[in-house]
């Protein structure tokens, strides 16, 4: 999530609630980035859960004032089968961080564990907003005239065409609301622009939204059009978002890369790094994934947003700062006003 483009309705203090022991790299990586965003706003507050002792060892000190700890006594692990993880880890960190904003006691929940688990936990704990069928994962992707919404990258990996045309609502209301863009473009991302491509989701999303009418529905864009933003919102299933966005960031770090060991290689690497420095580093700045590191789980009744399972401190400290300014922004609420009232077409 771009920060920068959140219109923020709400300027009052929040309270995330971060997963602890979410993550590769959990709880040493999640309490380090969470402490660290802490400290640099103490006027908000953080509820951290997972094992307290675990916890404690991970912050190799006194935690700041405006963090609370909150005891789970079990840990979701990455290779575990959500379903069976969610029955039998009753006091899981995840299910108790959801529980917390099911009671209201937190604004926005953010972990770094099993993107299945965390999209399980919210669609049992907190329900899906009404007419919603499958939340979706949505994520900001970078081209040069500016972000476009990519979605679903991870919730769902069976979708059908009716759960795309979900998608591409709440996608556009997204691009809409959140980042301003007015009458966003929706496609989807198939394997050629031409009307008919793709399979059978694909088609039967495309019959809906041309039936349908409402959205401004411009047809199928391939992966090459991407950076070339002919779309603000790209709406495919699960599996081809994962695969486009960690595309994405894999290539984004092969480049840098690459122009580092250019500018390294003797005698003139190091003179031309001198000369092109303010443009590499603006490159690198508009490249560096781990500022939108935290993607939002839009189609739940609460604010939750997950981030990547490989995450470190600082990662985890953007995906704690996109937690509370989405909190502020009342995302849930915007798509829950937008769907009420509005009938949905049965799947097809």
């Amino acid at each position: 999530m771009d920060l920068t483009t959140v219109r923020t309705v709400d300027a009052s203090s929040v309270r995330v609630v971060v997963d602890a022991m979410g993550g590769d790299h959990a709880p040493l990586e999640v309490v380090t980035g969470t402490v660290a965003w802490a400290r640099k706003h103490p006027a908000d507050s953080v509820l951290l859960v997972g094992i307290p002792d675990a916890i404690d060892k991970a912050a190799g000190g006194p935690l700041p004032p405006n963090i609370q700890v909150v005891a789970a006594s079990q840990v979701v692990e990455m290779d575990e089968s959500p379903a069976q993880a969610l029955k039998t880890k009753k006091d899981s960190s995840i299910m108790v961080a959801m529980d917390l904003i099911k009671q209201g006691k937190g604004d926005a929940l953010v972990t770094a564990g099993h993107s299945g688990a965390g999209m399980a936990a919210a669609v049992l704990r907190l329900g899906r907003l009404p007419g919603v069928d499958r939340p979706a994962l949505a994520v900001q992707m970078v081209t040069e005239t500016g972000p476009f919404v990519l979605l679903d990258i991870g919730a769902n990996v069976d979708a059908t065409g009716h759960n795309l045309y979900q998608y591409a609502h709440m996608g556009s209301l997204y691009a809409e609301r959140v980042l301003g863009v007015t009458n966003p473009r929706v496609a989807l991302l198939s394997i050629g622009e031409e009307r008919g491509k793709g399979d059978q989701a694909i088609q039967q999303a495309t019959k809906l939204l041309d039936e349908d009418g409402s959205l401004n529905f411009v047809g199928n864009v391939e992966g090459r059009d991407l950076v070339k933003h002919k779309a603000d919102v790209a709406v495919c299933d699960a599996v081809v978002g994962n695969v486009t966005m960690k595309f994405f960031e894999g290539l984004a770090r092969f480049i840098a890369d690459l122009w580092t060991r250019e500018f390294k290689r003797l005698p003139l690497g190091p003179i031309g790094y001198l000369f092109m420095r303010p443009g590499a580093n603006r490159i690198r700045s508009t490249f560096d994934y781990e500022r939108m590191g935290a993607s939002p789980l839009l189609g739940v009744r609460g604010m939750v947003l997950i981030t990547h399972g490989s995450a470190k401190r600082r990662m985890i400290e953007f995906a704690v700062e996109a937690g509370a300014t989405a909190a502020r922004a009342h995302i849930p609420d915007l798509i829950a006003d937008a769907f009420r009232g509005q009938a949905r077409k049965p799947q097809a």
